[in-house]
């Protein structure tokens, strides 16, 4: 996970991303804001297990799919945290490899999205597509009901979770100046 190497900068007018000498206590900090994604992420996930999975499901941990556009402890924290959630999930191998891997590159996607200064509304729309596309290829199978139906509900479920929770999180964060802490 390259993103606990260094935390990144912001430097000059060019908006360029250079990495910042790591010290102990930025690896510390991120390392510390990864376990928090994760332990987060699979909490809500677990605590809100009957609408948490399955075809038809609103994963409300999947808000916090668009701190990578902010953080880059997020997309190891996302990913970990996922991948517990779905160990837990019970729905075997298939969610915890696939899901967690959608979530993985939903996450990396996000974060390429933050760093080349994109728009903000744009930040959920990767695990929407990740999650809309992968997820149903196994849930499919796993509920006998057709793919187009599972990517339907999937997908649903995504933009409730991404844009109608997410995105005013992140905007939140933008707003109060908190994701400037967060780099």
């Amino acid at each position: 996970m390259a993103c606990l190497a260094a935390d990144t900068k912001r430097t000059g007018d060019s908006g360029a991303a250079a990495a910042a000498p790591a010290t102990g206590t930025d690896r510390l900090r991120l390392l510390t804001r990864t376990a928090m994604i994760a332990g987060l992420y699979a909490a809500l996930t677990v605590l809100l297990a009957p609408i948490s999975y399955g075809p038809l499901q609103v994963r409300v941990a999947e808000a916090l799919t668009v701190l990578p556009f902010v953080s880059p402890a997020a997309v190891p924290g996302l990913f970990l945290g996922c991948v517990v959630a779905n160990l837990w999930g019970g729905l075997g191998w298939q969610d915890v490899v696939f899901g967690s891997l959608a979530t993985l590159l939903a996450a990396l996607t996000t974060r390429w999205l933050g760093q080349t200064h994109r728009p903000a509304f744009l930040a959920p729309l990767p695990p929407v597509v990740f999650n809309a596309l992968i997820v149903p290829a196994y849930l499919h199978v796993l509920f006998a009901l057709p793919y187009w139906l599972t990517a339907g509900q999937v997908l649903l479920g995504q933009v409730v979770a991404c844009y109608a929770l997410g995105y005013p999180l992140l905007l939140l964060l933008l707003r109060g100046g908190l994701a400037q802490r967060w780099r």
